[in-house]
């Protein structure tokens, strides 16, 4: 048994190094690597292929005719009474709408009615023109600050509220329209 494994030990030995004879290099040396950089070889000209390319004719020239002076058309109703009914129907509607998509601070989330008062009384002391919404969702309470239409006018804001509520974030919400801003 020991005779095997000193066998297989030595046979597994002399394969490895007769793997490692094969990779190495021929000589001793001394003899110098092949060179493996691109020469720059001399060639004749390149063959001519000018057979092969497309001819064009040149276009002809034309003489422009002058052109007629035309006087403009002026029109004599630029709203037609169907537009001007469609555009009435629409305003009409347009001043029912009350709520759209925009952004609202949430300046305080948390389990604590008198600290969410706190921050809301600093925000309104500080800013009157600010609207705030109060919920409660047992047992959280929640301060929204805010209706804004577009993230620019909402980030400004924020900007100015973040030194009273650190951690106000904002929020898409379905925000009040403010018609006299209109």
């Amino acid at each position: 048994m020991i005779y095997l494994v000193r066998n297989v030990l030595l046979l597994s030995s002399f394969l490895t190094l007769a793997a490692c004879a094969a990779s190495a290099p021929a000589g001793s040396g001394t003899a110098p690597a092949p060179d493996t950089t691109r020469k720059a070889t001399t060639q004749s000209a390149p063959e001519d292929l000018s057979r092969f390319r497309p001819v064009f004719t040149a276009p002809k020239t034309t003489v422009l005719a002058p052109s007629v002076s035309r006087s403009p058309v002026t029109p004599i109703s630029h709203v037609n009474p169907q537009i001007e009914q469609r555009l009435r129907d629409q305003a009409y509607t347009n001043q029912n709408v009350k709520y759209a998509q925009g952004y609202r601070i949430l300046a305080y989330v948390g389990l604590e009615r008198e600290q969410a008062m706190a921050t809301r009384r600093a925000i309104i002391s500080r800013y009157p023109e600010e609207t705030d919404y109060i919920t409660f969702k047992q047992p959280v309470f929640r301060l929204w600050i805010g209706d804004y239409l577009t993230r620019l006018e909402a980030e400004q804001a924020m900007l100015r509220i973040r030194p009273l509520a650190p951690k106000a974030e904002l929020e898409p919400a379905q925000v009040v329209l403010n018609k006299t801003s209109f």
